[in-house]
């Protein structure tokens, strides 16, 4: 009798543990294990399928590497309606970033590129919903994108470049 408790409670244990399990799927080309004294890692070749999951805090593309980290820094009360995203588009690229400006008016509206000690590198007026920023020949750095109007900033975007 004790026995067949035991494994009617394993049977049942392994079944509710299954309906649980998660895990990432794709499609890729090629991939393996690499090892050495550090540790141990795998990786995949050709990822062409990725699924993104977003909630209130931000997004998370699985099983892809990001090589752009963006995160918005600051922005002015009145901003809280416009949406303004820094997107790295198509991903993953290395070296362009959109931004991109819905339900708001471009007339006066413009960014600037900075580097971690406040240089000015880049500046630009936006003229449509989706403006390209070229950081290909940009180091592998920390930069600050200002989105302005009329000298005004309006959101400012900080781009960790991997």
């Amino acid at each position: 009798m004790k026995r067949n408790l035991l494994k009617f409670c394993a049977l049942l244990l392994f079944v509710l543990g299954v309906n649980g399990l998660q895990a990432q799927e794709a499609i890729i080309a090629s991939g393996g294990n690499a090892t050495g004294s550090g540790g141990s890692v795998s990786y995949s070749v050709g990822q062409v399928c990725y699924k993104t999951i977003t909630g209130d805090n931000g997004s998370v593309n699985q099983g892809v590497q990001q090589p752009y980290e963006i995160s918005v820094v600051s922005g002015i009360a009145q901003a809280k309606h416009i949406n303004i995203k820094c997107i790295a588009y198509p991903n993953p690229t290395t070296d362009k970033l959109t931004l991109s400006v819905d339900d708001f008016e471009l007339a006066n509206l413009s960014y600037k590129l900075y580097d971690m000690s406040g240089r000015l590198l880049q500046t630009k007026k936006i003229n449509s919903n989706k403006t390209s920023i070229n950081m290909s020949k940009l180091l592998h750095a920390s930069y600050f994108v200002k989105v302005l109007k009329e000298n005004t900033e309006v959101k400012t975007f900080k781009i960790i470049k991997n």
